[in-house]
Formats: structure tokens, sequence, C-alpha cells
């Protein structure tokens, strides 16, 4: 069976701007949510078009309860919440899938292309991987890779898209929104959703093989709290093998991905 995996979040979808547009229990969100299951389900439905047999949707943002099931196409299964394993934001992957799919993301904690822009958790000021300042794509991307799953697709913010292609040149962007300050700048969602369709029918084309993300040997990941959080990182510090490396900043080696992911799991 040929079998696709596509992760979605909601800070990078078309349009959005401000935190409360992305909660589930605020009225202006609802819009957001909608726009959401409505980009998942455009990618899903161009990939049945060009021949996946399979699909598994998960739901990764903030509740995991913000993709409307109905939306989809038959062939895709959802997962909704959390399984509170370190794989997280890419719970459920495993060899069999034909590749992966990253809707709706957003730049990384640190840098200033979204004005919502963040890494798995608003504690975090940065968090870097081998020198590289990580997204929530790097991070997962990473984690397809390490079970042999090649990236296809990445929409969201213009400066991540951008970004991804330091670790994965071949992959397909879709930039839809870009970030100005405190500002956002997107296109038509129609023509966002377009976009989109053509995007994963184009990489669905392609060598699988020339878009595997290459995984480092090693791993060295640097985690800087913000500077109201500082005693995290003297928490963090007593995890097996971290290194408290100032008073916001902790480190951790490995030469396992799965281990990188533990570490992030239980100290952010």
């Amino acid at each position: 069976m040929n079998k696709l995996y596509v992760s979605v979040d909601i800070e990078g979808v078309c349009g959005i701007v401000d935190w409360k547009e992305t909660e589930i229990d605020e009225a202006q969100g609802a819009y957001f949510r909608s726009e959401m299951s409505d980009e998942a389900a455009t990618v899903c439905r161009a990939a049945v078009a060009a021949g996946i047999d399979s699909i598994f949707v998960k739901d990764a943002h903030d509740s995991g309860r913000s993709i409307d099931p109905s939306v989809l196409p038959e062939e895709a299964s959802l997962m909704r919440a959390w399984t509170k394993d370190p794989y997280s934001m890419m719970a459920g992957i495993d060899e069999s899938y034909a590749g992966a799919c990253y809707i709706g993301y957003h730049s990384a904690a640190g840098s200033n292309g979204n004005p919502l822009s963040h890494t798995m958790s608003l504690k975090a000021q940065e968090i870097r991987v081998n020198g590289i300042l990580a997204s929530e794509f790097l991070l997962n991307a990473y984690t397809a890779s390490s079970f042999g799953v090649p990236s296809l697709l990445l929409t969201g913010d213009a400066a991540l898209c951008e970004s991804a292609r330091t670790i994965a040149p071949n992959i397909r962007v879709c930039p839809v929104i870009s970030g100005l300050g405190g500002a956002s700048i997107s296109v038509h969602p129609k023509r966002a959703r377009q976009m989109m369709a053509d995007a994963v029918t184009d990489a669905l084309q392609a060598d699988p093989a020339r878009m595997l993300v290459d995984l480092p040997d090693s791993f060295y990941i640097r985690i800087t709290y913000l500077s109201t959080k500082h005693y995290l990182a003297h928490q963090a510090a007593f995890y097996p093998g971290a290194e408290k490396i100032d008073m916001t900043t902790v480190g951790f080696r490995s030469t396992q991905w799965i281990d990188v992911l533990t570490f992030i799991h239980f100290v952010l």
C-alpha cells in the first residue's frame, strides 16, 4: 500500500497572525481551525489523485483537536490529541510511509519570520541542533529520516520555507504567509490551497531518494530558555547526560536521534 504521512500545525496557515487565533476556546480561532482543516484536506485529496492509497494525518497543534475530520477524504485517518511519547508531532510514523508532508508550519524560536515563531514550546528562546537554529520542521524532518521516510512538502511561512532548504534542498515548499514585525502578509487562501495541491502532486512524481533529509552522524542540542524561565535550565540539567551551559541554557549529546527527542520530551 502506498502511504503518506501528513503532520499539520496552525501557526503557518494562510492569514494567521495572533495567538488567540490559534486557541481552541477562542471564537476567532474557528476560522483558522477551518483553514487548517481545509489545507490538510487539500493536500490529502491531491495526494489521492496522484496515486496515494492511504494517508495518516496527525493533528499536531496544541490540544491536537483542531482539524475537522469530516473535510478529509475517506482515504485519510486522523490522529487527534497526543500519544505522550517523544515522537510528538510525528506520532505514529514508521518505515512503511512513502513520504511525509508538513502543513501549516512556522519559523523557529529565535527567528522573526512569523509573529508566532516558536519551537515546540513557548518556554524556549531558541533551540539549536549541531549549531543550526531548529524549527519544528527540522526536528520532524529528522524524525522522518530516522525511519527512512523522505520529506516531500512543506507549507507555511516564507522564512521557514527558505531556511528548510539548508537541510532539505529538494523538498517542495509553499510559502503562503510572510511575517513583518508583528504583522503577517498572506496570499489568498484559495490560491494557497491550489499551490499546495500542485506542490504535493509534483513532489509525489519526484525521486523520493533525493528528498530524504540527511541525518548527521551525531547530535548536540542546546536549549536556551526564556530569561523568565531560567529555573528550567537548572531543572533540565538533572536529565541524564545533560549539561548546564549557563543560567538559561542546557546541552545534550547523542548519536541516536530518538535520544534527542526523548531529551526534548522531558525538558520542554
